[in-house]
């Protein structure tokens, strides 16, 4: 099951087939394409570590779903691990990303026949939405979103696959205002090199570009899914790398799909609760 290459642009907007939804018997039900493990799943099956190939090429993907979301006028604000799924059967290879419980429109229309529109506002005093852990500097700083610190926050996930950890993972607080103080703190004291030490030059330049947007500035997703594919095309990186995270996806994959075997013999699901 290799990790689909994103270079193609057929590739760059798989989206999550929708079949049905609406209200049965008191629930909320949301009926799409069933998909396989979520990233932080496979993380965790390869003891907490993938290859800087892997990366490179989940990276190239997730850039590509940051950016459909985003050409859609919509920032998601609560990029993890967690979020992004991997497809099953002949999608296995396809990353989506998922759960927009949190999303924001970024960018107003106008309701003028003209078309147009603006850039929400630049404002100050928010409190943080999101995964604290992944949240951008500015997003810490109580500053309004914008599509700048969901690709922030990718790097952030990119460099906790590739070492195990981030280095403001376990800090101890007595509440969670104070833990954010401290990872807030952390994350300004580490500057990028120290973070991307031992990783190829392309992660810390991904995230010295990204760090350096303006608040309404439009990313260069192009170049952005560049800096992962020069690592992918690197020689010096042996594809047994990637070889090895993909069959322990492929392990992990047939588990899920005689999990889900298992239950449609065992007769009808529980109704599900509501769905973002």
């Amino acid at each position: 099951v290799p990790i689909r290459d994103s270079s193609r642009r057929g590739q760059l907007w798989d989206r999550l087939r929708l079949f049905w939804f609406g209200v049965e018997g008191g629930y909320n039900i949301l009926v799409m394409e069933r998909l396989g493990p979520s990233l932080e799943d496979l993380f965790t099956y390869c003891n907490k570590r993938l290859s800087v190939k892997t990366c490179s090429l989940l990276g190239e993907q997730m850039i590509a779903r940051i950016e459909y979301c985003h050409s859609r006028s919509f920032i998601h604000r609560d990029i993890k691990p967690d979020n992004f799924m991997m497809g099953s059967g002949d999608n296995a290879g396809i990353v989506y990303l998922i759960d927009f419980g949190l999303a924001k429109r970024f960018w107003e229309s106008s309701s003028s026949a003209m078309g147009g529109g603006h850039h929400i506002r630049y404002k100050e005093n928010k409190n943080l939405t999101g995964t604290a852990r992944y949240a951008s500097i500015n997003t810490h700083l109580g500053i309004e979103q914008s599509r700048r610190d969901d690709l922030e926050a990718l790097g952030y996930v990119l460099i906790y696959f590739m070492k195990g950890g981030l280095p403001w993972q376990g800090l101890q607080a007595r509440t969670k205002q104070e833990k954010y103080s401290k990872i807030t703190k952390s994350k300004l004291s580490h500057r990028v090199d120290s973070l991307c030490q031992g990783l190829p030059d392309e992660f810390g330049e991904y995230l010295k570009r990204v760090r350096g947007l303006k608040f309404d500035e439009q990313p260069k997703y192009e170049q952005l899914r560049g800096l992962m594919a020069s690592v992918r095309l690197r020689s010096n990186y042996p594809s047994d790398e990637e070889h090895l995270d993909c069959k322990i996806m492929k392990s992990l994959l047939f588990q899920r799909e005689q999990q889900f075997e298992r239950e449609k013999r065992s007769g009808p699901l529980t109704p599900p609760g509501y769905y973002h």
